[in-house]
């Protein structure tokens, strides 16, 4: 069973959009949802942070419009919504995983 935990904010001006991905945390969040092309268990997006601070990073990426909160099976996802940023602004999405997956080549493969 997969619901939406919260209705997903419209995908924020390109100011918001950029400020949320300036952040190395949330741009390596966003960059392993991208390559997934699916929902993620939140725990497999950070790995050298807190929960807390994780769940911080995720209302951010939220509150852009980047991403969405599922339950699947009463475990929390997160997922990228992608056709949406695309329609909001399109071909940035690709160009910032491509770049941060040449910055990071051995992440890249996950």
């Amino acid at each position: 069973m997969t619901q939406a935990n919260d209705l997903p904010a419209p995908v924020a001006a390109l100011p918001v959009v950029l400020g949320a991905l300036h952040d190395p945390v949330r741009l390596e969040m966003v960059r392993r949802l991208s390559n997934a092309a699916a929902p993620i268990r939140c725990a497999a997006l950070y790995d050298a942070i807190n929960k807390s601070t994780a769940t911080h990073h995720f209302k951010i990426l939220r509150e852009a419009g980047l991403i969405e909160r599922l339950t699947i099976d009463g475990q929390t996802y997160q997922n990228l919504r992608t056709a949406a940023i695309e329609q909001a602004v399109p071909g940035l999405l690709p160009s910032i995983v491509n770049a941060a997956n040449r910055a990071e080549p051995s992440l890249s493969a996950e």
